[in-house]
């Protein structure tokens, strides 16, 4: 893991500006995050630190905090698109940079292509995210975001909103139903700008064009979309790359226009290729596992019955007899959070075998649990897992019922022919996975 470097600053005319360098390589990597940023907060998420550690895997990584935002100073207005390159170039002389690869989503990465334009021996490329040539719609560019829901958040942001992540769930609907990153979000939202501030940043998405400009883009360029990111229309995107000289689109599946939310590696992978022609993938290791969430159903009840005392006892005897069942079928305990267990088994037909017996033992204790099962590839990172598998194992354990054992169609499928019957529990629509899913009850 890379330690957040510390942060130091250079003038702008007028105006100091703060930034940061990270890594070292053959290459120079300048890195703008869109919208508001705020250098420090940034590295207070994994997925944003792991956004920046990828870059810093490919060269020497130079992240700034724009004239308004930040621990930049903050003038009352916004700074002009001349006044932004200026920044960028300020930037690069004081981190003595020659020829950088230039890096920005949306409103940032309209300032790399007008760097771009005037600086073209300073440039030797770009990677730009979610972006157009310009977001004012006529016949011959009828893409562009929608100015109506850009402009009512505005209004909302200097009106009592700022601080509370409002955009979120317009920009990263997934992400948006993460408690810990709505937290974080409405926490770089505080430290990042004033409402004002942010309200006009916003705004101005809506008011550029920088049309004009791409011929005269010399470097390659690759211009990336993610699939369902609403947001930022795609045909809009794929025209950007189109016009630009050595422009090259690329698609990938995901809905958040932030480049350091949502599938962080998928974009990366891309970004990688891109630069140097390879894709070594994450740090962390990808192997297919089947999870096993478990749940005591009725616990705050029997809490108030048996008293705080006296259920400690019974959950510590139910935390021996998961774990015993657990070691006895090739398993490992992952996770535990109270009375609810994350497991994980190399075999689906195990992780069952394992569930089924924990609900008969916990009967015989008086206690009903809930138990789902999935299997799926994970992400390995020392003694955790994460991934869509991890979160799809949890929605799978929350719509069973007591007593019950369900698996989703994924290991019904796996296990056929295993002597496990099944009893259809139809098409469920889980929160925060895409797609419907069709589960099942497992018995023996």
């Amino acid at each position: 893991m890379v330690d957040a470097p510390p942060v130091s600053f250079t003038r702008s005319g007028s105006v100091d500006l703060a930034y940061q360098v990270v890594g070292e390589g053959e290459r120079d990597i300048v890195l703008m995050i869109g919208w508001v940023s705020h250098l420090e907060v940034m590295w207070e998420l994994p997925e944003a630190r792991h956004f920046i550690e990828r870059f810093a895997g490919m060269g020497r990584v130079v992240l700034f905090d724009k004239r308004g935002t930040g621990l930049s100073d903050r003038p009352a207005a916004p700074a002009t698109s001349d006044e932004l390159v200026l920044n960028i170039l300020a930037v690069m002389e004081a981190a003595a940079v020659e020829n950088a690869v230039l890096v920005g989503w949306v409103d940032a990465a309209v300032a790399a292509i007008e760097f771009a334009a005037q600086h073209p021996e300073r440039v030797s490329a770009l990677v730009l995210g979610e972006t157009l040539a310009t977001s004012r719609p006529s016949d011959d560019h009828p893409w562009a975001p929608n100015e109506g829901i850009v402009g009512a958040v505005a209004d909302a942001l200097e009106n009592g909103a700022w601080g509370r992540a409002v955009l979120l769930s317009t920009i990263a609907p997934t992400a948006a139903e993460d408690p810990r990153i709505r937290n974080w979000f409405e926490r770089l939202e505080r430290m990042s700008a004033t409402p004002s501030m942010a309200a006009n940043l916003l705004r101005r998405t809506v008011d550029t064009d920088v049309r004009h400009l791409l011929p005269r883009v010399q470097a390659p360029a690759l211009v990336l979309h993610r699939r369902e990111a609403r947001f930022v229309p795609a045909q809009g995107v794929r025209w950007l790359a189109e016009q630009l000289p050595r422009g090259q689109y690329v698609e990938v599946s995901g809905s958040e226009v932030p480049g350091y939310l949502g599938d962080v590696d998928l974009l990366m992978d891309e970004v990688e290729d891109f630069l140097i022609g390879t894709r070594t993938g994450s740090s962390a290791t990808k192997r297919v596992v089947t999870v096993v969430f478990s749940d005591i159903v009725g616990s705050t009840e029997r809490v108030a019955v048996l008293g705080d005392t006296r259920w400690r006892h019974v959950l510590d005897d139910h935390h021996r007899e998961v774990r015993r069942l657990t070691t006895r079928y090739g398993g490992r305990a992952v996770d535990t959070a109270g009375d609810g267990f994350l497991l994980a088994f190399d075999t689906p037909s195990s992780a069952v075998r394992c569930a089924l017996d924990l609900v008969r033992e916990t009967r015989r204790s008086g206690l009903a649990l809930r138990v789902g099962v999935h299997t799926g590839e994970v992400v390995v990172e020392e003694d955790d897992l994460r991934g869509l598998a991890v979160h799809l194992g949890a929605r799978v354990a929350a719509r069973a019922e007591p007593g019950e054992v369900w698996v989703s169609q994924t290991v019904r499928d796996v296990l056929i022919g295993a002597g496990f019957a099944y009893e259809p529990r139809g098409r469920h629509v889980l929160k925060g996975v895409p797609g419907e899913w069709e589960l099942f009850r497992v018995s023996e």
